[in-house]
């Protein structure tokens, strides 16, 4: 879980070097990594003997200089956006005691969701659709995502406006992307399995709209900027130019995944979706932005600082 909410573009500068390996890593792959390790070294947990947890008081007492000696942030090796990722975390140890059906009353970890989960199944039955486990990740960590927009006080999450959609009902202007809570939930669809469920109808989540698979759109020539001059501003995430560019790729990775069955001859079932998005267009995509620019950065560049999710 602490991952996915540290997983926000980095900066073309910073890098982590792993001391076990001496291998070096940067961007998605270096959070990826320096996480674990602090994972490992108990930072986010509040009991000494059970270091390898995520708990609520490990995470809501975090400090900055902890999370900075983890990602190994100093002068020469800055971290855009790095207190805000130390906010993330604090909210998500807050967020997590506010549902103690999905979290638990007692020791409460976002672990806990997976036994949630669990409980929940009619008896003798051990298949769960994907959309259940959408619903319980948006309704467990919906407080804790940063949104701008908000309805009868609950917080829409990762939703931005486009001017192009508009509509009689309230929030027709809205894209939808959720990217972080789908990660998630395909995230958790392996582990899950391995404890003996049987997840159903993968194809109720769309693609992720991310950088990774966004860059390969744009650089294999799916997607072509009517002006050039895009690529050498910067955007927030809320900026249009950002809003269209995601949802294109949402409705491309469709496409490509729909060619990519025709091609092996593979039904949606044998080849869901998520398995293209993870050894398919995030990994292509990476490579060829690291082929086609410095420190492979994405073709259009946005501006962060540390809660978007834009991997």
């Amino acid at each position: 879980m602490s991952a996915f909410l540290l997983d926000a573009s980095t900066g073309a500068d910073w890098q982590y070097c792993e001391a076990e390996t001496k291998e070096v890593y940067r961007r998605s792959e270096g959070l990826a990594v320096a996480t674990f390790r602090m994972f490992c070294q108990g930072i986010f947990s509040s009991n000494p003997d059970f270091p390898w947890q995520a708990d609520f008081r490990g995470l809501s007492q975090l400090k900055l200089e902890t999370l900075a000696a983890g990602f190994q942030v100093s002068r020469d090796n800055p971290l855009v956006g790095l207190t805000g990722r130390l906010e993330l975390l604090q909210r998500l140890g807050n967020a997590i005691c506010q549902h103690p059906l999905l979290f638990g009353s007692e020791n409460q970890r976002p672990g806990n969701l997976a036994q949630y989960l669990l409980d929940s199944l009619v008896s003798g039955v051990k298949t769960v659709d994907c959309a259940k486990i959408l619903s319980a990740v948006l309704t467990g960590f919906g407080e804790n995502w940063p949104g701008k927009y908000a309805i009868g006080g609950v917080n829409l999450g990762e939703v931005w406006r486009h001017r192009a959609l508009q509509g009689e009902n309230l929030g027709d202007e809205f894209v939808p992307f959720h990217q972080l809570s789908q990660w998630l939930t395909y995230s958790l669809l392996e582990p899950l399995q391995e404890l003996g469920l049987y997840v159903v109808r993968l194809d109720e989540l769309t693609g992720l709209a991310g950088y990774r698979n966004g860059g390969l759109c744009l650089d294999m020539g799916l997607l072509r900027a009517k002006d050039s001059a895009i690529f050498e501003q910067k955007y927030l995430p809320g900026s249009e130019v950002v809003v269209e560019w995601r949802s294109l790729t949402v409705i491309l990775l469709d496409k490509i995944a729909a060619a990519m069955r025709y091609k092996l001859d593979l039904s949606a079932t044998k080849l869901p979706l998520v398995k293209i998005l993870q050894g398919g267009t995030w990994a292509a995509g990476r490579k060829i932005a690291t082929e086609l620019r410095a420190a492979g950065v994405p073709p259009i560049h946005i501006e962060s600082n540390g809660t978007f999710f834009n991997s």
